[in-house]
């Protein structure tokens, strides 16, 4: 009995860290993308949102998951649509542009599901799975790891990807030079701004399809405010990556298992307080600033906004 409670906590917390972590780690790697190009994306949140939001209600007018997440890139794509002319093409403060589309995202989609949905809340059917062969036959690990959404392997892609763009391609010493250095970018020819409206650009794409996997594959229901800060926690995790993929990913799977310990601490059998348990993620997260934010370096033109050239 004892081996089946451990077995079934195990399983119950692999599953719940990859569906809560996924999320985190498509908005962590699109804010790094903006980090590097020198802009500090506050408005992610709203992104996901909005990304949330639109990617379910395109997943349940027309019955399909994948066009929910082409709904939801859209989504976070039109937000960040703003975040870059308010931001990049005029030059306004990101912090107070970013928290403002944050708030106006929460206020827009929760008054547009209450007008299209009312007070009821409709599901999405349970997504369809893609077993790996083989590897789901893994006793535990494997229906928790290889049996999840093809996005889910496409996210994990992503990381490698992003990985080899930044350190193998031109494209990734650009986006550090429009970070980093953009009056010398200008100066060899670069555009600063578009690189960088760009990077904003494919940081909605990223926090949209982030926000549609919550909606339309790890809850299958669409609750205003749903995000419940993943965006801002994926712009912590950008921070302290320092550049580097791999660790996106790997603290995306740790915050996501703490998100997830409360379900997989029920399915066990403990006692502990729900509350206690609920709270372990966030004092994480300041936990993990205390101790490391000083040391998280971020590109010196984060946050000013870049006059020269204008291109």
């Amino acid at each position: 009995m004892e081996n089946l409670l451990t077995d079934a906590f195990l399983s119950s917390l692999l599953t719940g860290a990859i569906i809560a972590g996924i999320p985190l780690l498509l908005a962590g790697l699109g804010e790094q993308m903006s980090e590097k190009a020198g802009v500090l994306n506050i408005g992610i949140e709203g992104m996901m949102l909005f990304g949330a939001y639109l990617g379910f209600l395109v997943a349940f007018t027309f019955s399909s998951v994948w066009l929910g997440f082409l709904g939801g890139i859209a989504g976070g794509m039109m937000v960040a649509a703003l975040m870059a002319l308010f931001c990049v093409r005029l030059g306004l403060n990101q912090i107070v542009i970013g928290i403002g589309l944050t708030l106006g995202a929460e206020g827009l989609t929760a008054l547009l599901h209450h007008f299209q949905f009312s007070r009821t809340y409709p599901r999405l059917p349970a997504p369809v799975r893609a077993d790996l062969p083989l590897l789901t036959d893994i006793p535990i690990l494997g229906p928790s790891l290889f049996g999840r959404h093809p996005v889910v392997y496409i996210a994990l892609a992503l990381v490698v990807i992003m990985a080899l763009l930044y350190r193998r391609t031109n494209l990734g010493l650009t986006l550090r030079a429009a970070g980093e250095k953009p009056a010398a970018l200008d100066v060899a020819g670069g555009r600063v701004m578009m690189i960088r409206t760009a990077a904003v650009l494919f940081t909605g794409a990223m926090a949209g399809l982030g926000g549609a996997f919550m909606a339309n594959i790890a809850a299958g229901i669409f609750i205003p405010y749903m995000t419940g800060g993943a965006g801002f926690i994926g712009i912590v995790l950008a921070m302290l990556a320092r550049g580097r993929p791999f660790w996106v990913l790997t603290g995306a799977l740790i915050f996501g298992g703490a998100l997830s310990l409360t379900t997989a601490l029920q399915v066990a059998g403990s006692n502990i307080p729900t509350d206690v348990i609920q709270m372990l993620p966030f004092a994480a997260v300041m936990l993990v600033l205390v101790l490391y934010g000083r040391k998280a370096r971020l590109p010196a033109a984060l946050g000013l906004p870049y006059e020269r050239g204008a291109r």
